[in-house]
């Protein structure tokens, strides 16, 4: 289930950037990828008035891919992909500069990010979390501690 979210969020990265980012819930960097490519379209893009004195699609179209330069269509491309590539990574699991060291109380069994105490689910993928019994969890820890005192 993961990779088909890392596929999807990476595919709607490529449709409109930042789309991959709001599948899985990073809002933040949903804007800043929209904003990214929105700006970069105003910039290297011909006018709205050009495109629609235009009398039809394929005109347009001809229109763009003549007044676009190599620079515009670098930049267009290079965020759509730096896009498709971090919403692929983040969907996985795989945000830079982390480790699963770092996590000081429970982590969810499906996507690995640092679980709520209070909750039955994990907040980040909506998995629903079975309750730990106490029993469970003392054999649990009594058993790793007597793997670690084994030679």
């Amino acid at each position: 289930m993961t990779w088909l979210r890392a596929l999807a969020a990476a595919g709607l990265s490529v449709l409109l950037p930042g789309a991959g980012h709001a599948l899985i819930r990073d809002w933040l960097r949903a804007l800043v990828f929209a904003g990214l490519y929105f700006s970069a379209v105003v910039i290297f893009l011909p006018s709205v008035d050009q495109v629609t004195a235009v009398n039809s699609v394929g005109d347009s179209l001809d229109l763009v891919s003549e007044e676009i330069d190599t620079m515009g269509q670098f930049v267009l491309s290079f965020i759509v992909l730096f896009a498709a590539i971090d919403s692929a990574f983040r969907a996985l699991g795989i945000p830079p500069g982390s480790s699963d060291e770092s996590a000081d109380g429970p982590t969810c069994p499906e996507c690995g990010k640092e679980l709520d105490d209070d909750l039955t689910f994990c907040h980040w993928c909506t998995t629903r979390l079975e309750p730990v019994e106490p029993d469970e969890a003392d054999e649990e820890s009594t058993d790793a501690q007597a793997a670690e005192l084994k030679p």
